[in-house]
């Protein structure tokens, strides 16, 4: 970290105490761990978009660098600024500090990197994850025996929670032998759909449908978030395409006929 690096972290965790103290804002003073939850999910979300639209700007040929980022720094630090929210509030509870919550994570990322920061040899990627796992292992040594799938965060959103337990059950060794054998599962869960007779046990198939695909994705090295994400931003692009080439063509999207809805959704299609 630059000396600029370290002074401007310092003014920040500064203002922001500035902010908690009484002579501070009444809504910062008033703020709780509970009450700062939603936002802390909406600023990483707002990350998340950030990157989407601007690897899709570097993708349609526009500029990568400071000027296509910028949006994406100012993103990360929403979220950084819930992050020290978050220490504040528990440094003036006498809990922890951003110190604390620095140094931990520093001694975390060396003691789990023996590779580099010791004498241990890995070769490539996929070794370190195993040393990552097995270090995680030791350190668990001596503490209550709980599930490998007991850490997996219960408000983690549906399709990641998915695709986190299903890895962290293949690590136990249960797993599929091949993709094949995932797909064929995919395909009997759409035939079963068909086949269940009340509206409780197709809502039961249709999760078993959509955890089988998340499998699918866990497989072929997608994150199940990340693709359902981009596929609703390119569902919306085109959309909204849809509804500006109809005004531009004085009509009004909705009273179309569906078969010109269609040839403008094909399009919109062409255009990206």
């Amino acid at each position: 970290m630059s000396n600029t690096t370290g002074s401007a972290f310092s003014h920040l965790v500064d203002v922001l105490a500035r902010l908690r103290s009484p002579q501070g804002c009444p809504w910062d003073r008033e703020q709780t761990h509970q009450s700062l939850k939603r936002n802390l999910l909406e600023e990483s979300y707002e990350v998340l978009e950030a990157i989407d639209r601007e690897d899709l700007s570097f993708f349609q040929g526009g500029p990568r660098g400071a000027s296509a980022y910028g949006g994406l720094a100012e993103e990360l630090g929403d979220v950084l600024l819930q992050i020290l929210f978050h220490a504040q509030i528990a440094s003036e509870a006498g809990w922890f500090s951003i110190d604390d919550v620095v140094s931990g994570i520093t001694e975390k990322l060396v003691r789990r990197h023996p590779h580099v920061f010791g004498d241990a040899q890995v070769r490539d990627a996929r070794e370190v994850e195993t040393q990552w796992e097995e270090l995680k292992r030791q350190e668990r040594q001596g503490k209550p025996e709980e599930s490998m799938l007991g850490k997996v965060p219960k408000e983690t959103p549906s399709l990641a929670y998915s695709q986190l337990v299903q890895e962290r059950a293949s690590r136990a060794g249960f797993d599929w032998p091949n993709v094949e054998g995932v797909l064929e599962k995919v395909s009997e869960e759409v035939a079963e759909i068909a086949g269940a007779p009340t509206p409780e046990e197709r809502a039961g198939e249709l999760g078993d449908l959509l955890f089988s695909l998340v499998n699918a994705c866990r497989w072929m090295g997608v994150h199940a978030e990340d693709a359902l994400r981009q596929s609703n931003a390119r569902f919306t692009r085109r959309f909204t395409t849809m509804e500006r080439l109809a005004r531009e063509r004085g009509a009004a999207f909705a009273e179309l006929p569906l078969a010109q809805k269609d040839a403008l959704w094909e399009e919109a299609k062409g255009m990206g």
